[in-house]
């Protein structure tokens, strides 16, 4: 028999490891249960962690103390900073990475956890005594006790796996899918609906002609995800670029009746951002190329991913179609692609924490939860691993706000405003993005990793060098002036106007075409700063330069959330019946009674509630 557990993590996904590691790292006692410990943080679909939006959290999730960070360092094949060509606050770090490193490596961490255990074996039955979980069973019989449970099945809770007219079940390519939890959940009283996604083919890369496509290289001098002590890459793996023509559409079309997004099999909802080929070329009918990258799968490995080429389409409509594509004539498939359906849980169900509101101690984290991308469910494993920790020892719960992290914002959109499709992080969900950067996530987060003991004093110190050395550069620069003989012939290379008194240095960097190079090479005071500075922290200058040159719009930011988090601070007591407050709307009335905010400020993000319903609140509650 096995012990009995402080916390239970069902799943071994990107969000699983993470609930998992950030459980046992704060000292929980912790069991991982997967249905095969060969697949623990297995890429599903593309080999690759970051990119817009999700670079910033996955920076968020290592300055917190998670482990996705470091696992992507550890396996990257190239590093590219996106977006540079934009402000900072765009600015998202991106790693290709080897899908089978990224695995290795993620098991090697939970196996040095001391307080994480495995069991292999499905999941396939929830304990539960009046209205809080105790634990769970698994398909062999087998009954495991624990204080609280995390629930991150990804897409396998009856998964269905569409190929053309054939159907099977399956969590994943070769992998069954996983049944008795969702009709389970279902008699416990939870709302459930089905949610699809798809993969595109992989195939041999010997036999793909590169000449005929764009080379796209990493940055020349990469950077790295994680604030620890992992390196930067020394040499990269090129991927490559080439696009879809009317050939390789035509021959499509071929396969449309027979392709389950048409013809009725699938039911559910895909993602609208990451649509598959037939589903491109159908509602994008007048382009007639589109997209596509070509993706190492790893060092040792010639498998490629054929990123922009999702498709359920049949297996030989997908091939003939490849084949039309530059570079592809001759290529050949490893493995088709397919469409996936499952089931998910409407995340209103969730409180902020991400514990259910039916059952205590129950945790949703991932897929289950309606979104979709590898960092979104790690974070949010994170979050559940940490909160349900947390509440084993009676301590107060984790909740970032949406001014202090991308993860803050995904978690209140979920419990907010639920998703009718599956959801994925873009800047543009952040309302202070500008506060919210790759660049600042340690400065933001590791003090509250490290207040509830999830990253090290050196994390911390670390952290205040950058913070402590960044305030000194700047007081420096504010302090100092420089002459118009200095400033004048640099202002003129950068086709700045020319300065005609004495100025202070800091007043140059705000101008569009000026870097914080150019100042310092007007000040040998600064400069030998500079220098001193940075030989302890890398980060200092840039940071710099981004507190320097978009000083009015941070601190424009940051009034609007200080008085945004003025709602946040007013609570709604629980057990508040809302028919009985008449001058808010029937829609109000049944949104709040259904989502049960917390606070004013969870209240007034709820779809359908008005300002003048958050008024009405706000007398009933005597302010």
């Amino acid at each position: 028999m096995l012990r009995e557990y402080d916390v239970i993590v069902v799943g071994a996904g990107h969000a699983g490891c993470e609930a998992a590691n950030a459980a046992g790292k704060l000292g929980s006692s912790v069991l991982l249960i997967t249905m095969n410990m060969n697949t623990i943080a297995q890429m599903s679909c593309n080999p690759a962690m970051g990119g817009g939006a999700k670079g910033q959290i996955v920076r968020e999730i290592d300055a917190l103390g998670g482990g996705s960070g470091i696992i992507s360092d550890l396996s990257a094949i190239q590093f590219r900073m996106l977006n540079r060509s934009k402000g900072p606050a765009m600015w998202s770090p991106r790693t290709q990475n080897d899908r089978m490193m990224f695995a290795a490596e993620w098991r090697l961490m939970l196996e040095r956890n001391p307080n994480v255990d495995f069991w292999q074996d499905m999941c396939d039955g929830l304990l539960v005594e009046g209205d809080k979980i105790v634990g769970v069973k698994t398909a062999i019989g087998v009954e495991i006790k624990s204080k609280s449970v995390i629930l991150t099945n990804g897409t396998f809770l009856n998964g269905l796996i569409h190929i053309g007219e054939k159907q099977f079940g399956g969590g994943r390519a070769g992998e069954r899918s996983a049944t008795g939890i969702t009709e389970n959940l279902r008699e416990l009283g939870f709302e459930t609906g089905r949610m699809k996604t798809g993969t595109p083919p992989r195939v041999d890369g010997r036999s793909l002609d590169y000449s005929k496509m764009e080379k796209q290289e990493g940055d020349i001098n990469p950077s790295k995800f994680s604030y620890t002590d992992t390196k930067p890459l020394a040499k990269q793996h090129a991927c490559h670029i080439t696009y879809t023509n009317t050939e390789t559409h035509e021959l499509l079309k071929e396969g449309f009746d027979r392709s389950p997004m048409f013809n009725g099999a699938i039911k559910s909802t895909g993602p609208r951002y990451c649509p598959s080929i037939e589903d491109k070329i159908n509602r994008f009918a007048d382009r007639d190329r589109h997209q596509i990258f070509v993706e190492p799968e790893g060092w040792n490995t010639v498998e490629i991913y054929v990123n922009g080429f999702s498709t359920s389409l049949p297996e030989e409509i997908q091939m003939k179609a490849m084949r039309a594509i530059p570079g592809f004539e001759k290529a050949k498939m490893f493995r088709p692609g397919y469409a996936i359906e499952y089931d998910f849980f409407p995340p209103t169900q969730l409180k902020h924490t991400l514990e259910t509101k039916k059952i205590e101690n129950l945790y949703f984290a991932g897929q289950i939860n309606g979104t979709t991308g590898y960092e979104e469910a790690a974070c949010q494993g994170l979050m559940a691993g940490i909160n349900a920790s947390r509440k084993c020892k009676e301590q107060e719960p984790l909740i970032l706000s949406r001014s202090e992290a991308y993860i803050g914002v995904l978690i209140d959109d979920l419990i907010t405003k639920g998703t009718k499709e599956p959801y994925r992080m873009f800047t543009s969900r952040a309302e202070y993005r500008i506060l919210l950067r790759q660049d600042n996530a340690d400065l933001r987060l590791t003090p509250i990793g490290h207040a509830i003991g999830l990253t090290d004093d050196l994390a911390l110190k670390k952290m205040e060098i950058k913070a402590e050395g960044t305030k000194q550069l700047i007081r420096s620069l504010q302090k100092e002036g420089v002459t118009p003989d200095v400033a004048n012939p640099i202002l003129e290379k950068r086709e700045s106007s020319k300065i005609k008194q004495q100025v202070k240095l800091n007043s140059l960097i705000t101008r569009p075409n000026v870097t914080i190079e150019d100042v310092l090479s007007m000040s040998v005071k600064s400069k030998e700063l500079s220098k001193e500075l940075n030989s302890k922290h890398e980060g200092i200058i840039d940071q710099v330069e981004i507190q320097l040159k978009y000083e009015g719009y941070i601190n424009r930011e940051e009034d609007v959330a200080k008085k945004m988090n003025r709602l946040e601070d007013v609570k709604i007591p629980s057990g508040v019946d809302y028919s009985t407050l008449l001058s808010l709307s029937t829609e109000a009335k049944e949104k709040l009674h259904n989502l049960q905010p917390v606070t004013i400020g969870q209240a007034s993000r709820i779809s359908g509630i008005s300002p003048s319903d958050v008024s009405v609140l706000l007398v009933y509650l005597g302010r």
